[in-house]
């Protein structure tokens, strides 16, 4: 917050106010961390132009250049470094008014505590080697009309990437909200139902099978609440089955649009007079977006979330591909079929499964180094049916929910 404000149309020439000094400063420090890395990290720049929206109730009232800091740790197994995880927060801040570039807007929590968490997750991770590769990622434009994460999303899908999934950081750093109330050990985490990017086709056999609780968002949603809600982080992890809040929206609905899996971090009760405010006292009320307001320690809770779950997935194998049920014959037991990893740690799979009323997988059964199996009396009528990928070390991918196919 040092940088007086990172508002998007501020200076990107001043080498002390404005989005671009603070750019800078977050260029600067992640190549400094990569320095650890053994040459395993390098860090960019992806620098564009926002052309000026027509409709004058847009933010963007001017061309803008925009620039996203990208540190990526190249993973290291070569089954594996092409899949790519990313982990991001927004560099940008605002005051009340949304494209007023002058005025000082500290934005420690909106959303500096998401950079600060990705910054330190860089520092501490360059120094290890994962089998995915992962990006650490501030991203521009985010108060604008998500730009920034609007521009790379639809570059890496331009490119081919395969982006197994993005954690949003967006607002983790204070634990108090408007009306004193506390949750330190609790962080909500948001997650859609039905894709943003569904298909007709898909719309369909989700309507006739079921499915709307189990996108690939929720998936990821229900993976990070079963490796990083422990006394490594002393965090609970609350599912909210939402693309975002009320409403609302940010950095992670980039990435859904374009087909990838993302969620987003958030904290448990946000005070709305601490966000996109000017500062100021009224009647004895502090309005901005101060650090005086931080709990520093909540921060670092959060980020030590996301690393558990980037750790996972970075060294876990890959969802398995094309996994579904078999609905050639009519039948009480329930035969999956899936496709065969790569890996070469593989170990096997395993089956989950849970009553359609449970919000996260409760039962395991562990098949073996196979393509198939058959659950016993166990009906794809009353359950729902998932498969996942487990390696010789016990790191499992998240669950891949299949669909009917009758081979």
């Amino acid at each position: 917050m040092s940088f007086g404000t990172r508002q998007a149309l501020s200076s990107t020439t001043d080498p002390n106010r404005g989005i671009g000094a603070a750019t800078n400063y977050v260029f600067d420090t992640l190549s400094d961390f990569a320095k650890a890395s053994g040459g395993r990290m390098t860090v960019e720049r992806q620098t564009f132009i926002q052309p000026a929206s027509p409709d004058p109730n847009d933010r963007i009232p001017r061309d803008t250049q925009m620039t996203n800091v990208i540190a990526t740790l190249k993973g290291t197994q070569p089954a594996s470094t092409n899949r790519v995880l990313v982990v991001s927060g927004h560099l940008d801040s605002r005051c009340t008014g949304a494209i007023d570039a002058e005025c000082d807007a500290p934005g420690a929590d909106d959303d500096g505590s998401g950079v600060a968490a990705m910054m330190e997750m860089a520092r501490v991770m360059a120094t290890h080697s994962f089998d995915a590769t992962i990006k650490f990622m501030a991203v521009d434009g985010e108060e604008e009309g998500l730009y920034g994460s609007d521009h790379f999303a639809k570059d890496a899908k331009a490119q081919g990437m395969d982006i197994e999934a993005m954690l949003d950081n967006d607002i983790i750093g204070s634990s108090t909200g408007d009306a004193g109330q506390r949750e330190p050990h609790v962080i909500r985490l948001f997650a859609e139902g039905v894709p943003t990017d569904e298909t007709p086709a898909q719309a369909a056999t989700r309507i006739n099978v079921g499915g709307e609780n189990d996108a690939p968002a929720r998936q990821l949603a229900r993976y990070a609440k079963e490796v990083a809600e422990n006394s490594a982080t002393d965090m609970n992890i609350r599912l909210i089955w939402r693309r975002d809040r009320y409403l609302r929206g940010g950095d992670q609905i980039s990435f859904l649009q374009q087909g990838y899996p993302a969620v987003r971090f958030t904290e448990p009760n946000e005070n709305f007079d601490h966000e996109h405010q000017d500062v100021r006292v009224e009647n004895g009320v502090q309005f901005g977006d101060l650090p005086q307001f931080m709990d520093f320690a909540f921060n670092n809770r959060v980020g030590r979330v996301n690393a558990l779950t980037l750790a996972n997935l970075a060294d876990a194998p890959a969802m398995p591909k094309n996994s579904r049920i078999i609905t050639a014959n009519l039948t009480n037991d329930t035969t999956l079929r899936w496709n065969a990893n790569t890996e070469p740690d593989l170990k096997g799979y395993e089956v989950v499964w849970r009553e359609t009323t449970d919000a996260v997988w409760t039962h395991v059964i562990p098949v073996g180094n196979v393509t198939e199996f058959t659950a016993k009396g166990l009906s794809k009528d009353n359950v729902f049916f998932g498969v996942r990928a487990v390696d010789k070390d016990g790191f499992r991918s998240p669950v891949s929910f299949p669909v009917p196919s009758a081979t």
